[in-house]
């Protein structure tokens, strides 16, 4: 009975750092994202609005940039599910967007994309 106790122990060791977010994958993924968006300390509204602090936000709420009005009115609040569909297919989410974005479909970098997110606070430091 140990032996197989200490198997799935074992086994189940071995699938988890697959499963654990890579903050340095995120920035890699980021690079599809840094054409229209700014993250860290002096992040400015581009094509798309700055991301800091996006975790707890309600859609449409950075200050400065012009949302559609689909985005404004969608009553989102984003959380680490919310973002992984929205990522997935933008225009599927939120009809009516005007991100242009084919979107991300796996689901490691998306996990990977949302731990690099996470570190920036409201004000763009890490935190």
């Amino acid at each position: 009975m140990k032996a197989i106790a200490c198997a799935i122990l074992i086994s189940a060791t071995a699938v988890l750092p697959a499963l654990a977010q890579d903050i340095s994958a995120g920035e890699r993924s980021w690079n599809k994202c840094r054409a229209c968006h700014q993250t860290g300390e002096g992040a400015k509204n581009l094509v798309g609005p700055q991301l800091n602090g996006l975790f707890g936000r309600h859609s449409g709420s950075v200050e400065g940039y012009s949302y559609s009005a689909a985005n404004k009115n969608s009553g989102i609040s984003w959380d680490e599910a919310t973002f992984a569909e929205y990522i997935k297919d933008p225009k599927a989410k939120i009809p009516g967007t005007k991100m242009i974005f084919a979107g991300i479909k796996n689901e490691q970098e998306i996990k990977d994309l949302t731990a690099f997110l996470k570190q920036f606070g409201q004000d763009g430091k890490k935190l």
